[in-house]
């Protein structure tokens, strides 16, 4: 699996990058994480199977989601304390949430009125 975390200019998604791979690692998983930027998003959409947008690039995410969209990338937007997820753990659940929802598209349905 091909994550690519985004923010404005690539300092605070390189941490977050880097916890998540670890993390991955530590639990014997076969990721790959990259940083990226803004700007560099149109041509590193090709190569991810998830984006993880940082919290303060919310206002793009609407235009993130229809981009990815037809390349069949997950986008998820990262809760504002993210970067306190210091091993990674906690983003890559979110990683995971994604894809599971990828794989059952009517599970969050569901589970909104179970």
């Amino acid at each position: 699996m091909r994550i690519l975390v985004v923010c404005g200019a690539g300092a605070s998604s390189t941490f977050v990058a880097q916890r998540v791979r670890h993390a991955a690692h530590d639990r014997g998983r076969d990721i790959s994480a990259v940083a990226g930027t803004e700007q560099s998003l149109p041509i590193d959409l090709d190569a991810a199977d998830v984006v993880l947008v940082g919290p303060h690039l919310q206002h793009a995410i609407e235009r993130i989601q229809r981009d990815a969209a037809p390349r069949g990338t997950r986008v998820v937007l990262l809760p504002p304390d993210i970067f306190t997820d210091f091993d990674g753990s906690r983003t890559l659940a979110l990683v995971d949430e994604a894809m599971t929802a990828a794989a059952d598209p009517h599970r969050a349905h569901r589970e909104e009125h179970a």
